[in-house]
This record gives structure tokens, sequence and C-alpha cells, in this order.
């Protein structure tokens, strides 16, 4: 059937692999500039990865769920540069430090139409990490749309989960802030 799981090898030609691969390296930049760099130097190099790797508009839908369908342009576009704001944030924040690790993309990309998942793995820290990043064509180029821990945890869904109460109580306006507050507190030096 179309959506079973169809593997093939990474390699130069697997654009969705490359991706993932030059986001590693990014990600790997920003953990060494560490804590000289601060949460905003670390910001400002893994900004443009994230920019270039991750679908933010898309991820920024899924994330605020049904309420989305409702919001004006205008609130929809705040929400999306403050989402995009508070990804990178987080990545600054969470990626601090460098002591030997290592990222490697798994060889086989699986294929579940229309997306592909890219799989990688980091070592050489307190325990290995393993992220998934599905990923959806944008144009000519392979984006994230999901982010899953340790292969089983969607970010987003956990995030519309977080985001649910604070749209029922205050709407988008109140999710704006929410997300810029967070963004300005993990961007604390």
């Amino acid at each position: 059937p179309a959506l079973a799981p169809r593997a093939a090898r990474a390699d130069a030609s697997e654009p969705a692999a490359q991706q993932i691969e030059n986001f590693d390296a990014a990600l790997i930049r920003t953990m060494k500039a560490g804590k000289e760099a601060g949460p905003q130097g670390r910001a400002k190099i893994i900004g443009p990865a994230v920019d270039a790797t991750f679908n933010i508009p898309v991820m920024t839908a899924f994330a605020v769920g049904p309420a989305w369908a409702n919001a004006s342009a205008e609130d929809k576009a705040a929400l999306i540069a403050a989402f995009r704001k508070y990804t990178i944030a987080n990545y600054a924040k969470n990626f601090d430090s460098y002591s030997g690790q290592k990222i490697t993309v798994d060889p086989t990309v699986l294929t579940r139409l229309p997306d592909k998942l890219v799989k990688t793995s980091m070592t050489g820290g307190d325990t290995p990490v393993v992220l998934g990043y599905r990923m959806r064509q944008a144009g000519s180029t392979w984006k994230v749309i999901d982010v899953l821990f340790n292969g089983a945890i969607s970010q987003l869904t956990t995030q519309r989960s977080d985001f649910t109460a604070t749209l029922q109580t205050g709407g988008t306006k109140a999710l704006i802030a929410k997300l810029d507050a967070q963004t300005e507190k993990l961007l604390k030096p």
C-alpha cells in the first residue's frame, strides 16, 4: 500500500537526510560556541539553520490546532514569528555546551507518503538522544514538520497540548504573549 514505510539508503542524493546533516552541523557549531556565546549568541548561530530546515508556518498551524482556522491573518503572522523565535531559543538554551558529542544520521530514511522520517542519534553526552525528523517537501526543499523524541514523542503534539489552555482562556494574542515571554526567559544569560 502507498502508506507502507519504504526504506531508502541515505546518501548525497537523499535531500531530506542532507537537510538534517546540515542542521546537525549547525547544532554542533552552536554547542561549541557554548557558554561564552550565551543563549543569544547561540541563537544567532542556530537561527539560520532553523529557518533553512524547519517549516515553521506548518509547525505553528499544527501546534495551535483548531484555533488556527479562526485566527486573523495578522494573528497567524504574529504566531508564526513568535513560534519561530521560541523554536530558535529552545535550541539555543538546550544545546549550550560541547563535550565531544557526535550526531549521526541513520542511513535508512523511511518514506511514508508524503513524508519522510530521518532519524539521528547524539552520542557522547550523559545519555544518547534519538531524534526523528518528520519531513515534507515545501517547494523543492524537504523541511521538518515535526520532531519526535526517542522515536515516539511528538514535539508538536506536546506543544499543542501545552497551548490549548492558553488559547481557550485568552485566544491567539495570549498564546503570542506566552511564547514571547518563554522566549525571553530562554534567552536570558
